[in-house]
This record gives C-alpha cells, structure tokens and sequence, in this order.
C-alpha cells in the first residue's frame, strides 16, 4: 500500500486541515500507530491509527466559528477595490444580544479566521467565518453534501422551461452544475437550494433563463439558518451546533 503524507490523511479523515496538522505536526501533538510524528511532510501508510494529543484538542476546542448576518457592501475575504472584509464587523458591540454561547468574545479569535464559502459584495445574508479546518471542510470542501439556500429577487419572465433549466440543465464555464432545487417563493421570488457555489452562480444561472438578480439572501447552510440574526451581527455557532 502506497504511504501519502500524515497531513493529506489528517484532512480526509476529518481530524483538521491540512495546515492545522501541519502545525500539530511540527508541535509534536500527532502520534502514528502510537509515535510522535513531528516531521513535516512525512508519509504513512493510508490505514495507519492517528492520534491527536490532549494538547492539541485543546487548541481546537479554543477555536471559534462565528455566523454573520453580512450586508450588502462588504466582501466576504480579504478588502478589495476600497470595500471593508464582512470580518471588520466582529467586535463584542455588534455580538447578537441573543446570542446563547457562554464564549467571551476577544480580538484573539479573528486570527486566522476566514470564511467558509463566499458571498458576494452585493448579496446580503448568512456567512460563515471560522478558524476551524474541520468546519471548513464539511462546508465546502471537495466532497461535501452541505446544501446552502437562497430566496432570489428577480425581475423578467420565466417559463416553465425555464424554471426546469435553473433545476438542472445548465452549465457555468464549460461544466454541467449539479442538480438544484428552484421554486417560486412568491411572484417576484425564487428560492434556491445548492450544493455548489461557484463565482456568482445563481446570478449568472438567472442571466441565461432571462432573469435579473435584483436582491439575494442567504438564509441557510446546513442545519444552521439565519433566523432572526440581524444584519451586520453575529453569534457563535453553539457546541450543540453542526452543519
């Protein structure tokens, strides 16, 4: 059987990103088949038993995973073109009020945060910002199954052939998308659920049936939904949490 590195198998299994383990690694907190690993880019074999250290749980344990309400006119990464990132609106005054999570906010936790897929500068509604490789990962890493929804403000007519296509028909830069779920949510809007998110997809889907996008809102990732977060606030996602 063919060794991989102890980090490529980290991330499969879901123990952390691959960046974390790398971390874990050099710190001495990755045990393989009961010894300490501590060398970067060594290899094991696929089905050997990895154990992370206590230490190392703590640190993750420490991680935060933060859900904002984004509104239009911040970008979900880093600055671009004079807009402010969606993360220069974390700070303990615009912390939710209702927000459950016995977590003590500190500036501490934005190190390394990013998000966990991306909405665009004029789209407003759910994003996921986390320091966590394993949140990451079940989000919008290759093989995930984690569906986002939307409600669609749109404007032109669609026909029922039309409508058909938006669920499954069309292509984005050469390749067929993955089946989606579309329907009418009222008569000006459309509710989208994908399990895909490639650059300004449900816009550039609309163009192609005839549609314009004149309002966008995420509203759900997962088993995690917006609910009554206001914008430009945040909560933590709760331990009982997942997506």
């Amino acid at each position: 059987m063919e060794k991989e590195r102890l980090s490529k198998i980290m991330a499969s299994r879901g123990i952390c990103s691959r960046r974390e383990a790398d971390r874990y690694i050099e710190q001495g907190l990755v045990f393989v088949n009961g010894e300490k690993i501590d060398v970067l880019g060594a290899k094991i074999s696929p089905d050997a038993e990895i154990k992370l250290a206590d230490a190392g749980k703590k640190q993750q344990a420490k991680q935060v995973t933060i859900l904002l309400n984004k509104p239009i006119g911040y970008v979900s990464g880093q600055p671009e073109d004079g807009y402010k990132a969606a993360v220069s609106l974390i700070s303990e005054k615009s912390r939710w009020k209702e927000d459950r999570s016995a977590r003590k906010f500190h500036p501490t936790q934005l190190r390394g945060i990013a998000p966990a897929g991306r909405l665009d500068i004029d789209s407003n509604g759910l994003l996921v910002l986390t320091q966590d490789g394993r949140v990451a990962r079940r989000i919008i890493g290759e093989n995930s199954s984690v569906d986002k929804e939307y409600l669609v403000r749109v404007t032109g007519p669609l026909s029922e052939k039309g409508l058909n296509l938006l669920n499954h028909g069309l292509s984005l830069d050469g390749k067929p998308l993955k089946p989606a779920k579309v329907s009418w949510q009222n008569e000006d809007q459309l509710r989208f659920i994908l399990r895909e998110g490639k650059k300004r997809q449900i816009r550039r889907m609309c163009e192609q049936v005839g549609l314009q996008v004149v309002g966008l809102k995420r509203i759900r990732i997962g088993n995690i939904v917006l609910g009554n977060l206001p914008s430009g606030q945040w909560r933590y996602l709760g331990d009982h949490e997942n997506f």
